[in-house]
């Protein structure tokens, strides 16, 4: 178990220094740490962590427990050899493990603080780039801005003249309009007209018609 704490020790020691001291180790240990924050990363570490926890605590009641056997005066108020090296080994274990939390929690920081500090420093350069172009374009844009105006009151003025072009093809339309309902109105009284004047010829002829029948008639009684 002591082995194994120094070893993870060393291992976090190592991960916590190439964080520090900016050197190609320090990307790696950057992409070693993002990949084990994803997938079930989280839930091994959380899970490590919840049993050094609990070792920790054992180990800490077991010490405990041992002072208060030692302190008894029942037992002579002194500590046996076996209770003195069991209390130096859960003390080591406890340091150690004690030591292992600390250094993750201290990993865990350090990466989210230069993930952090990187994400700032693109920004912040991303801003220093738009603020040299917005600069280059006002200092070189004077002149385009003028010609723009220049270019924008032309287009004002010709879309003033469309306008009235507009305005004025807008009247004649609506008389053209005005126009061709009168004709139409007309043409509607022409034709009323013609349907009286057909009418009116009908009617001529048929006492034509009937004067003839009758002026036949007579000169047939007449021979």
């Amino acid at each position: 178990m002591i082995q194994l704490l120094f070893t993870l020790l060393g291992g976090e020691a190592l991960v916590v220094f190439a964080l520090l001291v900016r050197s190609p180790l320090r990307k790696l240990a950057i992409m070693g740490l993002d990949r084990a924050k994803r997938g079930r990363g989280p839930v091994i570490v959380q899970t490590v962590t919840v049993t050094i926890l609990i070792v920790l605590s054992s180990s800490v009641f077991s010490m405990v427990k041992i002072m208060n056997r030692s302190a008894d005066p029942e037992g002579g108020g002194v500590a046996t050899p076996t209770d003195q090296v069991l209390m130096s080994r859960h003390l080591l274990e406890s340091t150690l493990m004690g030591y292992f939390l600390f250094l993750a929690l201290l990993i865990d920081r350090l990466h989210h603080y230069i993930k952090e500090i990187r994400r700032l420093r693109k920004g912040m350069e991303a801003a220093m780039k738009q603020n040299s172009v917005l600069e280059e374009a006002k200092s070189g844009s004077l002149e385009e801005l003028k010609a723009r105006e220049r270019e924008l009151e032309k287009l004002s003025a010709k879309i003033k003249q469309l306008e009235s072009e507009s305005e004025a093809r807008l009247t004649e339309v609506k008389a053209a309009e005005a126009n061709a309902v009168a004709l139409k109105k007309q043409s509607e009284g022409f034709l009323l007209e013609y349907d009286r004047l057909v009418e009116e010829n009908q009617n001529l002829r048929n006492q034509l018609q009937s004067i003839d029948l009758s002026l036949s008639q007579s000169d047939g009684k007449n021979m």
